[in-house]
């Protein structure tokens, strides 16, 4: 008999290590699935809200965010496309790429779970701005990514102009900071267990399996 796993992934489009954290996870989750039943639920965090549309240099932004040199940004890039490599993910990042705005990216991935859509969704952006260098605050880019995962087009360029789920997406956000949840990804089981990081899947089975022998 299996045992039900809510699991409530906090995360952000942009953020490497959730895509790392994501596919690890999965990993886990297909070791136990004899004995779990998962279902996600992807919650919004933006690591940058203020940023502009048109983004911002990569490098250029860790430097003013984390003071890191350009030696410093390019080994953590190749570090990150190391791991991400390791999980089966082409992460094309390099000093030329830009960071974007995810408010639209998140209100989308609300509307898509609501459609049943969400985990498609949300591996398809990953694929569009970390292997595709594509601008995930781009309307177009975020139609075309939820048409290819069989979403309404016109529904979701509807949303995306009408502002549509910005305040569920905002008082998602608010509740998660109150939480005290600081950095992604931070993923909540059964809403009582956080596990926090771009874990290894050893590391999730072991946490998953504590956490069903304690249910």
């Amino acid at each position: 008999m299996t045992k039900p796993l809510t699991i409530d992934f906090i995360s952000d489009v942009v953020c490497p290590w959730c895509v790392i954290g994501l596919r690890e996870l999965e990993t886990a989750l297909e070791r136990l699935k004899d004995e779990a039943e998962p279902v996600f639920r992807f919650q919004p965090f933006e690591l940058n809200p203020t940023m502009p549309p048109e983004g911002q240099n990569i490098g250029e932004h860790i430097q003013q965010k984390y003071g890191s040199s350009p030696e410093q940004a390019a080994a953590g890039r190749s570090m990150i496309r190391d791991r991400a490599a390791h999980v089966g993910f082409a992460m094309n990042v390099s000093g030329d790429s830009r960071i974007y705005n995810t408010f639209d990216a998140h209100r989308l991935l609300h509307w898509a779970g609501l459609e049943g859509r969400q985990i498609e969704l949300k591996r398809a952006l990953f694929d569009a701005y970390f292997t595709d260098q594509s601008n995930v605050s781009d309307p177009e880019v975020l139609v075309a990514k939820a048409e290819s995962v069989g979403l309404d087009g016109a529904t979701a360029r509807e949303i995306l102009e009408s502002g549509r789920y910005a305040e569920h997406v905002r008082a998602a956000e608010q509740a998660w900071y109150q939480s005290g949840i600081a950095s992604v990804p931070s993923i909540v089981i059964n809403e009582r267990y956080m596990i926090t990081g771009g874990q290894p899947a050893d590391v999730f089975e072991k946490a998953l399996r504590r956490i069903m022998a304690e249910a």
